[in-house]
């Protein structure tokens, strides 16, 4: 957890520079794929990812750590050979529950997130999952179990893995040559974050793209099939904390209403998207039918809200770096406070993004969760030993972020703040 958050603290400002680029470029070439609010959505969702990641909120019904104990075959020395090996077996596991994901209901509500955004750029390969609490596939992790390959290794290629996926979610790069046949390239990626019907659930491959090819589920990019980008069910919101349970809420829903108990155990289960006979008519949702032609999520903005959103987004940034940088001296029942703050803090600021008048309520519990901290402890998480100003600092943050939420929500906000978009 302390080395994975120091990791964190370096990558992130990397993968920030990297996204400021691709915007500065993409305007430039009068072809800006990273509008601001959308890219400020993916980054409130990675920093809700990481955070969860942090803390370790999950678990594996099998661990690895039991495979390699009781099921190594072999004792491979410690070698670039046991890394290889390690990176081969995490892209197949990878491959394999990537593609469970896109094709069984329950398991859907954890990816949908990663394809919410209705653009395709770096950013968005930073929306990821909160919603994962089990992971039940570590068995695709046997081949290195059995070959001997260290969990010390696994745990240090984990983080490799997940970082090297990041560079292919962009529109600036055209194919590749030769490297189209072993890798994942942005063309192939494309491809997977397209709704068009010739793309759908296609190469799922996370490094190397040969196991679409020998799987059966590789799709070329098309030059007649421009790539259309989304999810078929809209999420209809920037808060990445409501997107990652929103298919759950509608399975959930779709049990209670199912009259039969073979529907109601059968729906978790099923292709994803699959829904009871009739319940498309009885209790509909929207969807996408014509992909070249909808309107994309995009609530009206006053540049003020904008401006206030980016400087929101780095005041949170600086509040997630300290705690990353922090947590060998952070107990760990306080580090869950602080996560918890973290977490109501980007649904408060998402919430204005998205024009809604709750955000008013959110921003309010917010604020006294984070007084109440500093009240109870007299410190901000030892930030005290840094700035004996820290608490006073911190108090006036918060009074004017109350004020300023205050402002946005009687002054411009509309009544019905659902139907308000902007063309």
């Amino acid at each position: 957890m302390e080395q994975y958050g120091k990791i964190l603290v370096i990558a992130m400002p990397i993968f920030l520079l990297l996204i400021v680029i691709e915007k500065i470029y993409g305007y430039s070439r009068g072809n800006d794929t990273a509008p601001l609010m959308d890219t400020v959505s993916s980054l409130n969702s990675g920093i809700t990812n990481s955070v969860k990641d942090v803390l370790g909120i999950s678990v594996s019904i099998l661990s690895y750590e039991w495979m390699v104990s009781n099921l190594a075959l072999l004792t491979i020395k410690n070698s670039v050979i046991i890394y290889i090996i390690a990176f081969f077996v995490i892209d197949f596991y990878g491959y394999w529950t990537h593609r469970w994901a896109h094709q069984i209901n329950i398991f859907w509500n954890k990816h949908a997130i990663h394809h919410s955004s209705e653009e395709f750029n770096l950013s968005c390969a930073l929306r990821q999952s909160i919603s994962s609490f089990v992971n039940l596939f570590t068995f695709l992790l046997l081949p290195a179990a059995i070959l001997g390959v260290p969990s010390m290794v696994i745990s240090i290629v984990l983080p490799l893995h997940l970082f090297l996926q990041f560079w292919y979610h962009t529109r600036h790069i055209g194919k590749l040559g030769i490297l189209e046949k072993v890798i994942v390239t942005p063309s192939h990626h494309r491809v997977h974050h397209a709704i068009n019907k010739e793309y759908l659930d296609k190469n799922h491959g996370q490094i190397f793209i040969f196991w679409d090819k020998w799987f059966g589920t590789f799709q070329e990019e098309l030059e007649a099939v421009p790539s259309v980008y989304g999810i078929t069910r809209p999420a209809q919101t920037w808060n990445p904390i409501k997107i990652n349970f929103q298919h759950l809420w509608l399975l959930c829903k779709d049990a209670w209403h199912a009259k039969s108990w073979k529907d109601k155990l059968r729906i978790w289960f099923m292709p994803t998207g699959w829904r009871p006979e009739g319940f498309e008519e009885k209790y509909p949702v929207e969807k996408i039918e014509d992909v070249y032609n909808f309107e994309k999520y995009n609530p009206t903005h006053s540049i003020k809200l904008r401006n206030w959103s980016i400087i929101q987004l780095f005041i949170t940034l600086g509040f997630v770096s300290y705690m990353f940088s922090n947590i060998a001296t952070i107990p760990l029942p306080n580090l869950f406070l602080y996560g918890a703050f973290i977490f109501l803090t980007i649904y408060s600021t998402t919430e204005l993004m998205d024009t809604n008048p709750n955000g008013m309520f959110w921003e309010g519990f917010r604020i006294l969760f984070g007084i109440g901290i500093i009240i109870y402890y007299q410190d901000w998480f030892g930030l005290l030993a840094i700035s004996e100003w820290s608490n006073y600092i911190l108090m006036i943050y918060f009074f004017i972020s109350f004020f300023i939420t205050l402002y946005f929500v009687k002054n411009e906000f509309p009544d019905d703040y659902s139907t308000q978009y902007s063309k």
